[in-house]
């Protein structure tokens, strides 16, 4: 196995790494046109285009969109060993995502003559995209679906590309859609199946909001389609960071590499460590444990294209390194990782400790597996039931309140040109005069 996998790229610094990994983003026209493409497609022709492109790009052949209810409990071929396994690992994003709720409440503020406040509402209609593919995702299901329900989204629908030989989702799929109670669920895959979400065929009807991964064509469809509806993120490939001092177990840090290496070949892979042995022996884990993964292409490839180790001098260079990076996944192997989290400010998860992989935030923990990456950990979060709830302001003036204030809005008004904004006010007060009179 030794000549089956070329070197991961090792940098000597920081800077090394950044000065080598900066590159200019292409954007992919063929790409983006031919979604453009099927959007239209889907716009105008609705099921009809749906069933054509299912049949062409999935290989199944369906008479309708929708998958039914008879369907999906005859398709839900899982043993009760697993159900309990699915209603723990619920149980647990539930309990995760309940205590966000908590922190999510209708306010107001009051003062003499009025009051401002927020009033707090959940999505009417949520879209929930399950990839297809060589690998089977039922965490994905609890992880999106989990936090819209505690949230209070009315009806949740999940689009998925069905299997050829069943016509159907995968059993595991369908069995953690039927755990939670999908609402409907339609054969239906790729950008249509996102075209669908968002503009609606005579069987589906439009979503306020489409969630969950796909691959590069979902992703630039979900991107077109934002602005008719809300999107989670435009969600890229996988992405851990491991930071490692001397402290740390090159058996450990290779197998957490590896468990998101095998997700992609365009996944990211990062060791970034104080130590260069920890990195020697990590290599040499690598190519071990690489051997017996039944995905060791997908996961070699990516090692190959997008890995790295990489040596600092301190773990003040690993953090700000990191922070740089703002990656998906963060490992903090390192004898004082709570210390060292308070300098942390861009990540999408953190797993503190040696025996913390990111297998547990995956499937156990309840923290949501659904984060930014590509650098979105700067701006972005994981999926929550916040993004499942809307805002609405409200504010109430009376009318002594309003004369007490309007000089004020009247001279703002003026100063943004806007005379209507002003005589908004103005009307109200003239027509208090005359009352008065």
């Amino acid at each position: 196995m030794k000549n089956e996998m070329m070197e991961i790229p090792c940098y000597s610094s920081s800077q090394s790494y950044l000065r080598d990994s900066a590159q200019t983003v292409f954007e992919d026209k063929q790409l983006r046109d031919q979604v453009a493409r099927i959007i239209a497609d889907v716009r105008r022709s609705g099921d009809k285009a749906l069933l054509q492109m299912t049949e062409k790009y999935d290989g199944v052949a369906r008479e309708t969109v929708r998958i039914s209810r008879k369907e999906l409990e005859n398709s839900r071929a899982v043993d009760e060993e697993t159900m309990a396994l699915l209603r723990s690992a619920a149980d647990h994003i539930r309990c995760f995502h309940q205590k966000e709720l908590e922190q999510v409440n209708d306010w107001h503020l009051s003062f003499a003559g009025g009051k401002v406040g927020q009033k707090i509402v959940p999505l009417q209609r949520a879209g929930m995209y399950v990839p297809g593919g060589s690998a089977v995702y039922p965490s994905s299901v609890l992880m999106n679906l989990i936090p819209a329900r505690v949230a209070g989204v009315k009806e949740i629908i999940l689009v998925s590309p069905p299997q050829s030989d069943t016509g159907l989702m995968n059993p595991l799929i369908i069995a953690a859609a039927s755990l939670l109670g999908v609402d409907e669920v339609y054969a239906a895959g790729g950008a249509q199946a996102i075209a669908a979400l968002a503009y609606g065929t005579e069987t589906i009807r439009p979503v306020d909001k489409i969630i969950g991964p796909g691959n590069r064509y979902v992703a630039e469809a979900k991107r077109q389609v934002f602005g008719k509806v809300g999107i989670d993120s435009v969600a890229g490939p996988s992405e851990i960071v491991i930071l490692a001092d001397e402290t740390a177990n090159p058996v450990f840090i290779a197998a957490d590499l590896l468990s998101q290496a095998e997700h992609d070949e365009h996944a990211r892979a990062m060791l970034i460590s104080t130590e260069e042995e920890i990195i020697t022996q990590t290599k040499l884990e690598l190519r071990r444990q690489l051997a017996g993964l039944s995905r060791r292409s997908i996961a070699r490839a990516a090692l190959q294209k997008r890995g790295a180790l990489i040596l600092v001098n301190h773990l003040t260079e690993g953090i700000d390194l990191v922070n740089k990076i703002a990656p998906e996944h963060l490992l903090l192997q390192i004898v004082q990782p709570e210390r060292a989290m308070e300098n942390i400010i861009h990540a999408g998860a953190v797993f503190l400790g040696h025996f913390t992989p990111e297998s547990v935030g995956d499937y156990w923990a309840g923290s949501n597996h659904v984060l930014p990456t590509n650098g979105g950990a700067r701006f972005s979060s994981a999926l929550s039931v916040r993004d499942f709830l809307r805002w609405i302001s409200i504010v109430q003036y009376d009318e002594n309140k309003l004369l007490g204030e309007s000089e004020k809005i009247v001279r703002f008004a003026h100063l943004e040109g806007l005379a209507a904004h002003a005589n908004a006010v103005l009307c109200r007060l003239t027509m208090k005069r005359e009352n008065r009179e």
